[in-house]
């Protein structure tokens, strides 16, 4: 037999590792950023839904009393809501809502609400 020193096997082998070990990390790559978009995902979706909630609980104040207390606060599972109600204006009633998550974010918005339709009629996202 005859002792053949050039070799094929290690090469070969050590392409295909490091192929592996491209594809496998990209894949990781992958699997963590779609982790993290799935996370603020839920997080925009559980913000929106506390300020969706709080407005039509100041709607329904609004129906019937005619006038919102100056502020409050709507607490929730993982957040609350603060709210102050500027002076209505004509027929226009500016509130500003501040959204504090437990887990550490803090969104403003503003919105304004037509007295005499006793709706929201604009949303404004401040930050």
């Amino acid at each position: 037999m005859r002792r053949n020193e050039k070799g094929f096997t290690y090469p070969l082998t050590l392409v295909m590792l490091l192929l592996f070990l491209l594809v496998f990390s990209f894949k990781v790559e992958q699997l963590l950023t779609e982790r993290k978009l799935v996370h603020e995902t839920a997080v925009i979706l559980q913000e929106e839904y506390y300020f969706h909630t709080s407005v039509k609980k100041i709607e329904i104040a609004l129906q019937s009393a005619d006038a919102v207390p100056v502020q409050g606060m709507f607490s929730y599972q993982y957040g609350e809501v603060t709210y102050q109600a500027a002076v209505p204006i004509k027929s226009l009633q500016s509130i500003l809502f501040t959204l504090r998550m437990k887990s550490g974010e803090t969104v403003v918005a503003r919105g304004f609400f037509d007295t005499n339709l006793k709706r929201l009629i604009k949303w404004v996202e401040l930050n």
